[in-house]
């Protein structure tokens, strides 16, 4: 094992330790010019420990919960996981994990301290989801610790039983025809939000993926309508942390970007004929709005930047036509009479005018859960709609968005009485 020597050499002092071989051949490392022996062996202990640790300025054994969080976070979610993954579990480190263990040692954690705080968050009224949450970002962070690391033999985390917690049923929005029928008469054609709204009825797509359409992903001939990216909002040039301390305050350094939807759910489905009447009127009236306002008209132009794992995003920026760009342009199909963008943020005016004018349960969600549930309502199979809605597995489909109705109810006894009565045919 490599041990630090020193020397003096004139008036100051140096240290010197073995290093590796390179092609066979002896390597020290050194270094000289302080002023006592004593500095000289301190600071050349220093460097042999951060030599043996590869770089890194602790010890395994001894380095705190805090700077191993840093260490992961930094190693492990900035490279692997996607923007908006990463300041959830960002969030979870810095509110939870380091206030309540940040201060001990990585190997002082045991299943005991551990079951103990997973007890006192169902004690103390989170929800099943935000404990689940915490717990398996703390879970996660130290199965990296074993593996690759080994800075911990096993994970104390896998002896902990997560608290059974009755998980509260969250509201399902199902609209009336006769309710989406008074939305869009609020908000009727040439209105801003009437194309919007139009598509999450009846396509059943996630909000994200309306508002990321372009003229493109619309295929009138024949009449389909293709997901292959959706829209997120996220900082450019700030580091994640940043973000979060900033969280509530005014983002000067945000914007749209295009990134795979969810679940990488790409796919195609097939519109109907009052939707394609609408989109096609929809197009003519934005040729016509860029005719009548000319250079004034915004355009959007996207931008290939590389996000922090070194993979291209596409970012979206306005101009006018008058600044000219020598971007490509990309032609929104969610835009203002002027061609301003339509985003999701926008939306939430739309919610907050049927909320309180026209005193309606909803959220752009409830579009979708309604589209499922009447599909399904109508004899459509639970296959064709997870297809359709970009579902991951089928038991989100029938678990989460499929919900009982009068109309299931009474299919289900009429069913029953046809088969017990011989009238179902039997093949």
């Amino acid at each position: 094992m490599a041990k630090v020597n020193v020397r003096k050499r004139g008036a100051k002092w140096e240290y010197r330790f073995e290093a590796a071989k390179i092609d066979g051949k002896r390597n020290q490392i050194s270094k000289g010019g302080f002023k006592t022996k004593k500095d000289a062996l301190e600071e050349g202990t220093k460097a042999l420990a951060q030599y043996n640790n590869a770089g890194m300025h602790f010890e395994p054994t001894e380095i705190s919960v805090s700077d191993y969080l840093d260490f992961w976070f930094d190693n492990y979610c900035k490279i692997e996981l996607k923007y908006n993954t990463q300041l959830g579990y960002l969030s979870i480190i810095e509110n939870h994990l380091k206030p309540n263990f940040g201060q001990y040692k990585l190997k002082s954690l045991n299943p005991t301290m551990l079951q103990t705080y997973a007890n006192d968050l169902k004690l103390n009224g989170f929800s099943k989801s935000h404990v689940i949450g915490i717990l398996s970002t703390l879970s996660a962070s130290l199965d990296y610790s074993v593996h690759p690391l080994q800075y911990l033999k096993e994970n104390p985390m896998h002896y902990v039983k997560f608290p059974t917690i009755e998980r509260k049923p969250r509201e399902r929005i199902i609209l009336k025809p006769d309710e989406f029928q008074t939305i869009v008469e609020r908000f009727p054609e040439k209105n801003r939000f009437h194309i919007p709204l139009l598509i999450g009825w009846n396509c059943g797509l996630r909000i994200s993926e309306t508002f990321g359409l372009t003229w493109d992903d619309i295929d009138f001939e024949n009449k389909t309508l293709t997901v292959d990216k959706q829209i997120v909002k996220r900082n450019y040039g700030v580091d994640v942390r940043e973000v979060l301390k900033k969280k509530g305050k005014k983002e000067e350094k945000s914007a749209w970007y295009f990134t795979a939807p969810k679940y990488n759910s790409v796919r195609t489905i097939k519109i109907g004929d009052s939707l394609i009447k609408a989109l096609k009127a929809e197009k003519i009236r934005q040729f016509e709005n860029e005719m009548t306002y000319g250079e004034y008209y915004t355009i959007m132009v996207k931008k290939i930047e590389k996000d922090e794992k070194g993979n291209e995003i596409i970012r979206l920026m306005p101009v006018q036509k008058c600044v000219g760009s020598i971007l490509p342009r990309v032609k929104m199909v969610c835009v203002t009479e002027n061609g301003g963008y339509t985003s999701t943020d926008s939306f939430k005016y739309c919610s907050r005018v049927i909320h309180n004018e026209l005193k309606l349960a909803f959220d752009y969600h409830s579009l979708r859960h309604t589209h499922a549930t009447l599909l399904i309502e109508n004899g459509a199979s639970p296959k064709s709609v997870q297809k359709r809605l970009g579902h991951k597995n089928i038991q989100t489909t029938l678990q989460t968005y499929v919900h009982d109705t009068e109309t299931m109810e009474q299919n289900a006894v009429d069913t029953f009485e046809n088969a017990v009565n011989g009238t179902l045919s039997t093949k």
